[in-house]
């Protein structure tokens, strides 16, 4: 089962690699992995991987990676590689009345490849870099920790990927330490 500490789609995607005892772990090994992660985090789900799905979901996460830390640091965007997957989503809309009698509207995408199946995600990511407000979006502050996460508290004063996680161990590290002076 995935954790979704990034209260958001897209750095919950790069949150896919955490640090567990110091070294780098990428919870994605195979596409069926990557569905299972899709279906999760609340994507259209398809009736199979499409092959390659593997590869393309971790080329999605190490660029959005990257412009997500460009776009924290103030630095000029690449989004070539993200426009050219965008460039290659298929989707509809499809009208549908529901047994009440009420009207709803529903986006479906093509899933017959790796970039098509992982459009949505790149949607999300594509509206995170345009219209999230970066000031809160924040690395979490736990230094051995490489997760990112969007915060959407009252006080916009979130410092922990999470609080039950990182947290808790910065909170009791900082008692002993003041415990020991």
């Amino acid at each position: 089962m995935s954790e979704f500490y990034g209260d958001h789609p897209a750095l919950d995607l790069m949150n896919t690699v955490m640090q567990v005892n110091g070294s780098p772990v990428d919870s994605w090994q195979s596409d069926a992995d990557v569905m299972q992660w899709l279906a999760e985090a609340g994507f259209p789900a398809a009736a199979s991987a499409p092959p390659g799905l593997l590869d393309a979901a971790r080329r999605l996460r190490e660029t959005v990676r990257g412009l997500v830390q460009a776009r924290k640091h103030g630095g000029k965007l690449d989004v070539a590689p993200l426009n050219a997957l965008l460039a290659q989503a298929q989707r509809r809309l499809e009208l549908t009345q529901l047994p009440d009698g009420s009207v709803k509207v529903q986006t479906l995408y093509a899933a017959d490849t790796p970039e098509r199946l992982l459009a949505p995600l790149a949607e999300s990511a594509a509206q995170l870099l345009a219209e999230a407000d970066f000031n809160l979006v924040r690395k979490c502050e736990d230094e051995q920790c490489t997760l990112w996460f969007l915060d959407r508290t009252k006080s916009h004063r979130r410092r922990w990927c999470s609080m039950a996680l990182c947290g808790n161990r910065n909170k009791v590290a900082q008692f002993r330490q003041r415990q020991k002076a």
